[in-house]
């Protein structure tokens, strides 16, 4: 009956691999895979440079990086270099309709003169009514009128110039946000009581300082992190060498930790499990004693019945048997699985331990890691740039604006007109001296400017699927540089020269088709995962209870699946790696190997992630308290000028040594992590295709060989008879 299931669940799952007298590891004579996804996977990088070089003809990122005055000049580029910031007439204009910052941004221009200054003013001042008989020369600062206007030589008056807002009448203490001059509202207290007698503003201070609040407060509360930035800058400044030298530390450890674990794995995975099982067993004694000691005091959960005060039912015995039930039942389950499965946990060690020696022999490995961080960088980069300039796109649109409406003759105009800002005169405009030509926004008409939220799709499709593709490109190389240290026979002699080299080539040459294959399904689960936390934000407050849980269970499912897809596209780059077949092919083996052997299989995944995450938390745990105790000051170094004194924030530096330890172990590790499932899919195939004779010897160390109570029969020469 065992032999009869045996082989009906080897039928269910494809037979066994065969015995292939001509294989010696990676196949060197292969050909083209998927061609056809290959094609497309060109086209869409040849469609993605030209919406790059479309983007960048049509879009100006200036739009973003600069503030623009009322004519729509960039304030601190071109003529206004040496005028960085925008200043605001009457800020009230502003302030009282919408949010200044974020309109400002988003392209809308305030119904106020904008002028572009060299600082933002910092006192109190404003045109009384007993000034407006004096000289233009006399009231106002030049610096802060309209460059048209000659205050030494102009026959306008003061009222006049006032009405056609060619210079402020008031301003307040203000402080440059992004370019913007915002008024600093911690001393808007200090308002002279001349304000409330000025004719365009309340008459009340206490209504002037509101407004000037609830339209800029938020903003310049939120954006005054531009002295913290400086304070943050100069930190780094004083402290990068030490910075770099933590990451250098974490980089040796995380490379030590590695290459050791030839000889600590075995004790460290059983001191883990030992650790698991002791915590188990303290949880069933304190659940136990905690039963006991309510038991006593005869506290029950019909004594206080249903409450949503959680707490109240941790001093009720029942609810501490539940707790000692389950955590027993899981203790009990842990122990079981120990004692039948001890054998492959054992298989998992030596898996691990064949990893590090895989390593230990091609050092070069742990660098690639580098190589898809810049592929990645260079995708990111060119997805935000591509970005930047589609969203700032548009020709510029100036329309006529009567920047004083409390006039009659000026309530007819609203901004509907077009204008030309070199042409316009305002004297066209007879009974309204405040009309204005002012830039309003960017143009969003047009063909190229209609498509831009197409475009914008297109773009973040193309850098998901070239994000996948180089993730996939780095796991197919590893695989193949791995899977040729496994198959050389005699180790190292018969390892290929090169072969992380050898692999990166061969994954370029032949088999771009099926990684971009791959990349594409993995890309697809995520747009749709990504439409769903789209769909999700924008109707949350309108849901019912059963959408939402019909939509929660949507994104689990696709999380799952991505999950899923993300294995099964692992183990579908090392079998490319391996015998050069296409993606559905490969992944249709893989599938089949792991299941052949799904004990194993959840045994060696779970025992290499707890030592991983193990080595990551020890690595980034240890590297982050000796940069706390440095750079807090309670580690002195001898003949360092270096004091802890000088940082204004002394816990940034020790943030960006633990982020980036954090980032350096997850790259080496991973590398760790894609060794053990190479090693573990080849040990598979050497299990189904050989036997251990002279012809069919074993690859696998003598350690895994022992585990299993196998040897190979081989010459005393050692050499490999076929």
């Amino acid at each position: 009956m065992g032999k009869r299931n045996e082989t009906a669940s080897e039928s269910e799952y494809g037979e066994p691999a065969q015995y292939d007298p001509t294989f010696t590891g990676p196949i060197h004579k292969r050909s083209c895979t998927d061609v056809i996804c290959c094609i497309l996977f060109m086209a869409v990088i040849l469609g993605y440079m030209v919406v790059g070089m479309l983007a960048w003809l049509y879009g100006d990122p200036r739009h973003v990086l600069y503030p623009r005055n009322s004519t729509g000049w960039f304030c601190g580029i071109g003529a206004n270099k040496d005028r960085p910031n925008v200043f605001y007439f009457n800020i009230l204009q502003c302030a009282s309709s919408v949010n200044l910052m974020a309109a400002a941004l988003d392209g809308f221009q305030c119904p106020t003169t904008q002028l572009c200054v060299k600082e933002c003013p910092n006192t109190f001042w404003a045109v009384t009514v007993n000034r407006y008989i004096e000289k233009p020369e006399n009231v106002f600062n030049e610096s802060l009128c309209v460059p048209s206007l000659d205050l030494a030589t102009t026959t306008l008056t003061v009222g006049e110039i006032v009405d056609r807002e060619l210079c402020p009448f008031f301003y307040t203490p203000t402080t440059s946000v992004l370019g913007r001059c915002l008024p600093d509202i911690s001393v808007l207290g200090n308002i002279p009581s001349s304000f409330a007698e000025l004719p365009h503003l309340p008459s009340s201070i206490n209504d002037t300082i509101n407004i000037i609040k609830n339209g800029t407060g938020d903003i310049v509360n939120s954006f005054n992190a531009r002295e913290i930035g400086v304070r943050i800058f100069e930190d780094f400044a004083s402290s990068w060498p030490w910075i770099l030298i933590g990451l250098l530390i974490a980089m040796v450890v995380s490379m030590l930790f590695l290459l050791l674990l030839r000889f600590t794995a075995p004790v460290m995975v059983w001191v883990l499990i030992i650790g698991i099982l002791a915590t188990g067993a303290y949880g069933i004694w304190h659940c136990y004693w905690e039963y006991a000691n309510y038991k006593s005091n005869s506290a029950t959960i019909t004594d206080i019945g249903f409450t949503t005060n959680f707490q109240v039912y941790l001093q009720v015995q029942e609810t501490w048997l539940a707790f000692l039930i389950i955590i027993s039942v899981v203790e009990a389950i842990i122990l079981l699985t120990l004692i039948f499965l001890r054998k492959r946990i054992l298989i998992a060690i030596a898996l691990i331990q064949e990893a590090s020696k895989a390593i230990a022999h091609m050092m070069s490995t742990l660098l690639y890691p580098l190589v898809t961080f810049v592929l990645l960088l260079v995708c990111v980069s060119y997805w935000g740039i591509t970005a930047l300039y589609l969203a700032t796109s548009g020709n510029p649109l100036y329309r006529v604006v009567a920047l004083n409406s409390s006039q009659t003759a000026c309530q007819d105009i609203n901004g509907t007109v077009d204008c030309d800002p070199q042409t316009f005169n305002s004297s066209d405009y007879t009974g309204c001296p405040s009309a204005r030509c002012i830039f309003i926004k960017y143009n969003n008409e047009g063909l190229f400017q209609r498509n831009l939220f197409n475009l914008q799709i297109y773009n973040v499709v193309a850098f998901l699927w070239c994000v996948n593709f180089v993730i996939a490109l780095g796991q197919c190389t590893l695989a193949g540089a791995f899977a040729s240290y496994y198959w050389a026979y005699t180790k190292p002699a018969d390892i290929p020269t090169f072969p992380l080299s050898a692999a990166f080539i061969r994954s370029l040459r032949y088999h771009v088709g099926s990684l971009a294959f791959g990349a594409l399904i993995l890309t697809l689960v995520q747009i749709v995962r990504m439409i769903l936390e789209y769909i999700d934000h924008k109707t949350r407050s309108a849901q019912n209870p059963c959408a939402r849980f019909l939509l929660c269970c949507l994104k689990c499912c696709f999380w799952c699946l991505e999950k899923f897809i993300k294995f099964l596209n692992r183990n579908a780059y090392i079998m490319i790696a391996i015998y050069g077949k296409n993606f559905c092919v490969s992944a249709k083996n893989a599938f089949m190997l792991l299941m052949r052997n799904i004990i194993r299989v959840v045994v060696l995944d779970k025992v290499t992630d707890l030592l991983l995450f193990f080595g990551k938390l020890l690595v980034v745990a240890g590297v982050g308290v000796l940069s706390f105790f440095f750079f807090s000051g309670r580690i002195l170094l001898p003949g360092s000028n270096f004091r802890s004194e000088t940082l204004n924030y002394y816990w940034m530096p020790i943030i960006t040594v633990v982020v980036g330890t954090y980032l350096i172990t997850h790259g080496f590790f991973s590398v760790y992590n894609m060794c053990v499932d190479t090693l573990f899919l080849c040990f598979l195939e050497d299990l189904e295709r050989n036997d251990g004779s002279v012809q069919k010897p074993y690859f696998m160390s003598k350690n895994l060989m022992k585990i299993l109570n196998k040897s190979n029969k081989v010459p005393k020469n050692g050499k490999r008879k076929d």
